[in-house]
This record gives C-alpha cells, structure tokens and sequence, in this order.
C-alpha cells in the first residue's frame, strides 16, 4: 500500500512503483471514478494515446500522401529511401 498526500490544488502524485506497474507514460489518460469513499483510478486503452498521438503527427502534416496502388507505394518508398542515402 502506498499513501500520497492532497497538496494545495487537490494534485496527487502516483508514486513511481504504480506508474510503472500500470504502465502509465506522460500524456495518458486515467478515467476517475467516485465509488463511495473510494476513488478509482483506471487507465484508458494504449489505442486512446495512439489516436492523440497519430492526431498530433496528422497537424504537424507528418503524414504520407495516399497512394492509388501498392506499386505507387513501393515506388515512393524507393525514393524516399534514395534521398536518406543521399543525405548521409
């Protein structure tokens, strides 16, 4: 068992041992739930963060064009791969 302490704004910080344990990272999502006197706190499923995180890249316009075929695809792949090995 584990005990935090309430500070000034009502924050609370999970200690480390849990974060780790339930797999938490910075920007996730926990759901609250008020059970009584019980407090939950339950994470949201890794695809709620990979949305965000696709979201994210999506306005950063780090996205690929669409492709009309797998051979477009694979033709675009090829020069992609061409302009890295002529950067290095």
């Amino acid at each position: 068992m584990s005990l935090v302490k309430i500070k000034g704004k009502y924050q609370v910080t999970l200690p480390a041992r849990l974060r780790a344990e339930a797999g938490l990272e910075i920007g996730d999502l926990l759901e609250v739930k008020n059970e009584g006197k019980k407090i939950t706190l339950t994470p949201q499923s890794l695809v709620d963060r990979d949305i965000e995180i696709s979201l994210r890249q999506y306005r950063e316009g780090k996205v690929s064009p669409a492709f009309s075929s797998a051979r477009d695809l694979i033709r675009h792949l090829h020069r992609e791969a061409r302009k890295l090995k002529k950067s290095k």
